[in-house]
């Protein structure tokens, strides 16, 4: 009777593993797997720009680059499915000019906040870990494009610059006037690095071009839906969206 036992749950395991065994199998066999490299050209601004940024006076590409891996399991010919992980590098250097620009400036141990009207240098950094989900789409054999959302934590951030050839009218707009000059020790700093968020969210929307049988080109455009500073950060009245895009190369490992 034991043994009879015995065997009826056997022959139950077995009947419950063999399906899971081919269907575990077959995703396996139906996922792709890609390293990724790239370079992210992009910045962090307002959307829309607001009155009291005049005109962008400079823009400078910095080291921004990306490295990462995805896999992509593939539910037909046509969709599938992208997860992946990747480090990557945010960042950019610019210069604006301001017109009653609300701002929190240090001059030597004074610290200012008012309204400034001048140029503000500004220098942004971000490393990060980001995972992104897509859905793809296959539109032919050498195309295929992604759509998704992704989340970043910040594992290292920046946030200075300079602001010169100008004044700062101290509280409001008719507050005490004080000028700020263009060389050192005139010029104002400021720096909001230990108010950057650590965690950020997007939207990811991208293309991938194979050019081989193993090799492709990318290109994608991040979108962050917060903001780089915390919620309760008010000295930059306007919220500073992320915005990037990357230009990369992938290669498939199976």
């Amino acid at each position: 009777m034991k043994k009879t036992i015995y065997n009826i749950i056997a022959i139950a395991i077995v009947a419950v593993l063999m399906p899971a065994q081919a269907v575990a199998g077959d995703f396996w066999d139906s996922l792709q797997v890609k390293a990724r490299v790239g370079y992210n050209i992009g910045g962090t601004a307002p959307v829309p720009l607001p009155r009291s940024i005049r005109s962008i006076e400079s823009y400078k590409l910095t080291p921004s680059f990306m490295v990462g891996a995805d896999a992509e399991h593939s539910f037909n010919k046509s969709f599938g499915l992208l997860v992946g992980l990747r480090v990557e590098n945010k960042a950019m250097k610019g210069s604006v000019r301001t017109k009653a620009y609300h701002m929190e400036l240090v001059r030597g141990n004074s610290v200012m906040d008012g309204l400034f009207t001048g140029m503000v240098d500004q220098n942004v950094t971000e490393w990060m870990v980001t995972l992104p989900v897509h859905g793809t789409l296959n539109v032919s054999r050498v195309v295929k494009l992604k759509l998704g959302p992704y989340i970043s934590y910040v594992f290292s951030r920046k946030f200075d610059g300079i602001a010169s050839d100008g004044y700062l009218r101290q509280g409001t707009a008719t507050g005490p006037k004080i000028l700020i000059g263009n060389v050192e020790g005139e010029w104002a700093t400021y720096e909001f690095t230990d108010d950057m968020r650590r965690l950020q969210f997007g939207i990811d929307l991208g293309a991938d071009f194979k050019i081989g049988s193993r090799w492709g080109l990318s290109a994608d455009i991040d979108w962050g839906l917060t903001g780089i500073f915390k919620s309760d950060f008010k000295t930059v009245e306007q919220t500073l969206y992320p915005i990037y895009g990357t230009i990369g190369a992938f290669y498939r490992l199976k």
